[in-house]
């Protein structure tokens, strides 16, 4: 009896052993994968039930949620901007009324900046997960859209119509969805100057030809309509931008000023800010901005100048990031003090871009490691909300322009559209489905 147990054992711990190793042979599916990628599925699971809340809330309404409304305190903004508040204009800075405080804030219109990234994020969404609800929800909301196509305003046009029609597109073709796409990179195109070799950014302020690094994100309009149409001058627009940007938006560091404008001829006018902590300041969008539009150049162009420039953004914020969780501050050079806000909005983007970056770098896995640290910072508790609060928005702690008072540290739409396009891209890149979680 006694030699058949301990046989019985020696079998059974030779079998156990086999297991493992077929388990570890094939991936462990139906266990490392669920306890690797616990957060992941989390962070999908709990994005879904926000959007799928928020347009419950919303019905059917032509409201795009933006943000929520918060106010600000000049003491505050001030220490902040390390600036003297009795020199500090607040001519320009609009409270909300009290009554508004907390509660969501919609775009203004459909022809605000930010209207393309909540039927943007629906599209993520529906990506990650096949819901044919979000699918139908996504069309909805991306068709009260249709008119921005003939709007010239602005170079956000790319924003407003490649995050919605242009994920529209890819996943569901038609041709009025082409049609608009290709309108509108042709109004883009309207905005470029041969002479200075960049598309005007804004029609508003103090600037001769604004042209700001928020810019090189709609490049990504004018290449994916490049394509659609076998047409190579939309991408020959957006490459001559890329290199006047590259010559004159950058520091010896490689960081970036936010707004340069340019005389007539070309030459520089100034560099300034518009939203970071002041005019030499790194504002931490910016250098997000700027790493995500130069990735995606690279991938459409090839040249080496581009990749070289990405990862010289890279690096610096690598390098400048300091914060426990990589989260970065608004603006680098911001004060390092306890209630100085976050910019989860820098940090979605940052992550999507280089998960991007990492599959076109030679050393790509540094990229993807800090992309993955990124994210899981983010769908932590820290930063992304509880189901049912938040108003519907996926993240919190995201800060959009803190020198004019707006948007301070509160959820942003397209903190949760990069987050989201983030996840999807790291999906991509670690062969993992929805199913698979």
């Amino acid at each position: 009896m006694i030699t058949y147990k301990i046989f019985f054992m020696k079998n059974f711990v030779l079998f156990c052993c086999a297991v493992v190793a077929l388990q570890g042979l094939f991936g462990c599916s139906s266990g490392q994968t669920k306890d690797g990628y616990g957060w992941l599925k989390n962070a999908i699971d709990t994005s879904v039930k926000q959007l799928e809340e928020t347009v419950a809330d919303v019905g059917d309404s032509v409201c795009l949620p933006r943000s929520i409304w918060t106010g600000y305190d000049m003491d505050f903004l001030c220490s902040q901007l390390q600036r003297d508040p009795a020199t500090f204009k607040d001519s320009l800075r609009v409270k909300p009324v009290k009554e508004a405080l907390g509660t969501r804030r919609y775009c203004a219109s459909i022809y605000d900046w930010t209207s393309g990234f909540f039927p943007g994020s629906l599209w993520y969404a529906y990506l990650l997960t096949d819901n044919e609800n979000l699918k139908t929800d996504a069309v909805k909301y991306t068709n009260y859209l249709y008119p921005v196509r003939e709007y010239k305003g602005t170079h956000d046009i790319g924003f407003m119509m490649n995050c919605s029609f242009g994920n529209a597109y890819r996943i569901s073709p038609s041709d009025s969805v082409r049609q608009a796409l290709v309108q509108t990179a042709d109004n883009l195109c309207g905005r470029f100057d041969s002479n200075i070799g960049c598309i005007r950014s804004w029609d508003f302020g103090k600037w001769n030809f604004p042209v700001i690094i928020d810019n090189m994100m709609n490049l990504d309009l004018l290449f994916y309509v490049s394509h659609l149409t076998n047409d190579t001058k939309y991408k020959e627009i957006a490459l001559k931008h890329a290199g006047t940007t590259l010559k004159n938006h950058f520091r010896e560091d490689q960081s970036s000023y936010h707004v340069v404008s340019y005389n007539n001829d070309g030459t520089v006018e100034l560099k300034c800010t518009h939203q970071g902590k002041n005019d030499d300041s790194a504002w931490a969008r910016g250098q997000a901005w700027a790493l995500y539009g130069y990735t995606s150049c690279y991938r459409e162009s090839k040249d080496a100048i581009f990749l070289q420039q990405a990862e010289n953004i890279a690096a610096l914020i690598m390098a400048r990031v300091k914060t426990n969780d990589d989260i970065p501050l608004w603006d680098y050079d911001a004060p390092a003090m306890p209630d100085t806000p976050r910019d989860a909005s820098a940090a979605s983007i940052t992550a999507s871009a280089l998960i991007e970056l990492s599959t076109l770098a030679k050393d790509g896995q540094i990229y993807l490691d800090y992309a993955e640290k990124l994210l899981k910072s983010l769908s932590s508790d820290a930063y992304l909300a509880k189901t049912g609060t938040n108003q519907g928005f996926i993240l919190m702690h995201s800060t959009g322009s803190l020198p004019n008072g707006s948007e301070i540290d509160t959820p942003l739409n397209y903190a949760d559209y990069y987050y989201l396009e983030a996840l999807y891209r790291y999906m991509q890149v670690k062969g993992l489905t929805y199913k698979s979680l």
